[in-house]
This record gives structure tokens, C-alpha cells and sequence, in this order.
């Protein structure tokens, strides 16, 4: 019963150990250079459920720690405008903002160079202070434009929606519990809810493990399921998590011991990732 697995996880359970080869097998998955964070991510998930044999999902980090290499305003309709953040470790991020009816085409470029001359190698939670104190003085007129691009860049530092990687959704259909094709039809639903995901996922962030066993699960489609994350940080600041998306007798011990080795490997390489850049 539900109630029966929450106590073994909660007072009884071990906890595990990876063996030998179960450790080779996920440093051979990332045994791959990769430079981008993005990439990383991607690779994360696809190791996860490949381990676990699971479906898995992986939040995107929180960007505070990350630099600005490139800002480009692009006019896309009247009175809105395209703000696109590059960053030095290849993540993009979009956002529309709106700009006074004064601001021209060639004007929006223009003020992309000075931003990006002014604001290129520092860190995405450094240049919002610096769009609202030294900047202002220089684009006094569009006070209230600069405003709205700082609330642009703050949300492109929290990740969101599309800043969930997923790997492995068919693998719950190897369990007997997702033979129903409505149970099945269910889980799909909610998985394609990516608010739903992102929702778990952030605030799994706030702790270092979770689990929810069944009825505990906030959508009705993933009552027939259990969720466990884990957090990784940069530092000892938490910067995302992962979690896998499992039948309510997965072996939790296990698990919880891949997602723990897994959320320091992820870690490890974002940070080696930032420090060299």
C-alpha cells in the first residue's frame, strides 16, 4: 500500500550503494566533453532513464552564475520588441518586451551595441543593477524601457517551462500498472504539461531529496506513480534538479542512490564549465 511504502522510505529504508560497474556505467555516459550547459543537460536525462530505466527529467540551472556575452534587440511588431541573451556557455534565452513608440529600428540596434559593449563578461545577476544604476544615467529618455529589459533579464535567469529536459517516457509503459491504455493516455497528459513538471521540479530544488508516493502527487494522472528528485548545486548554492517518474514499487533505495551520485556529477562538470569560462 501507499502508506506501507511512505514508512519503509521514511523509517526503514537503507540506504543503497552503486556498485562498481553501476558507477562505470554512468561515468562512461558522461565520459563525453561537452561545452555547452544546455547539451549537458540534455545528456543528463538521457543517462538517467537509461540507468534507471525510468522516465526522467532534468531542470535547467538557475543562470545568476553565468555571464553575458551577447544582447540583440529585434523589433517584431509595433510597440514589442525581441530580447535575445546569449550567455558564454552557449544558453540562449528570449523574452518580448514592450518599447516606447520613440524607439526606432536603428535605434533599438544601436542601444543593442552600447548594452553589449557595457554589459558583455558579467554575470547575469550583476547586470540587472547595472541596467538600473550606471545605465540609467545614459538612457535617461527611456527610463521605463530599461526597466522592462531589467525584468527581461531577471526572468531569464530563473529557468522555466522550456527548461525541462525529458528522457525515457515510454518506459513506464514496461510496467504491468500502465497496460490500461487510459492510465497510460493519463500520463502522457501530464507530462506534456510541462507547468505541472517545472512546478515539481523547482521547488524540489528548495531540498535535497524528495519523494511522493502516489495520492501525494498534485496531478491526478501521476497518482499511479511515484516521484523522487534531488537537488545540484553550484557550490553550496542549489542550482536545479532531477527526478525520475516511476510505478509506486520502484526500488526507492536505488534510486535515491543514482539520483544522489548523479546530482553531484552534474555539479561537478556546470561548475568546471563555469570556472573555465
Amino acid at each position: 500500500s501507499e502508506k506501507a511504502y511512505r514508512l519503509y522510505v521514511d523509517s526503514i529504508m537503507k540506504s543503497a550503494r552503486l556498485s562498481d560497474e553501476e558507477i562505470k556505467l554512468i561515468r562512461r555516459h558522461f565520459s563525453h566533453r561537452l561545452d555547452e550547459i544546455e547539451a549537458v543537460i540534455r545528456q543528463t536525462a538521457g543517462v538517467l532513464s537509461s540507468v534507471t530505466h525510468y522516465t526522467s527529467m532534468v531542470l535547467a540551472p538557475t543562470l545568476h552564475a553565468v555571464k553575458l556575452k551577447h544582447i540583440q534587440l529585434v523589433p517584431v511588431a509595433e510597440g514589442r520588441a525581441l530580447t535575445v541573451i546569449i550567455t558564454d556557455t552557449g544558453i540562449l534565452r528570449d523574452s518580448i518586451i514592450r518599447i516606447p513608440e520613440n524607439i526606432s529600428p536603428s535605434d533599438l540596434d544601436r542601444i543593442s551595441k552600447v548594452l553589449t559593449n557595457r554589459l558583455a563578461n558579467r554575470r547575469l545577476n550583476d547586470v540587472s543593477d547595472i541596467l538600473s544604476g550606471e545605465l540609467i544615467g545614459e538612457f535617461g529618455a527611456h527610463r521605463e524601457f530599461l526597466y522592462s529589459l531589467t525584468d527581461a533579464l531577471q526572468k531569464s535567469i530563473k529557468p522555466d517551462e522550456r527548461s525541462i529536459e525529458l528522457s525515457g517516457a515510454t518506459n513506464i509503459l514496461n510496467y504491468p500498472e500502465y497496460s490500461d491504455v487510459d492510465k497510460a493516455k493519463g500520463f502522457f497528459r501530464a507530462l506534456e504539461s510541462r507547468d505541472l513538471l517545472y512546478r515539481m521540479l523547482t521547488n524540489a530544488t528548495k531540498m535535497e531529496f524528495t519523494v511522493t508516493i502516489g495520492s501525494e502527487n498534485e496531478d491526478v494522472n501521476m497518482r499511479d506513480c511515484s516521484i523522487v528528485t534531488a537537488t545540484y548545486k553550484l557550490g553550496e548554492e542549489p542550482m536545479g534538479s532531477l527526478g525520475v517518474i516511476g510505478p509506486i514499487r520502484m526500488d526507492y533505495s536505488r534510486v535515491l542512490a543514482v539520483l544522489g551520485y548523479m546530482g553531484k556529477s552534474l555539479s561537478e562538470i556546470i561548475t568546471d564549465l563555469l570556472e573555465e569560462e
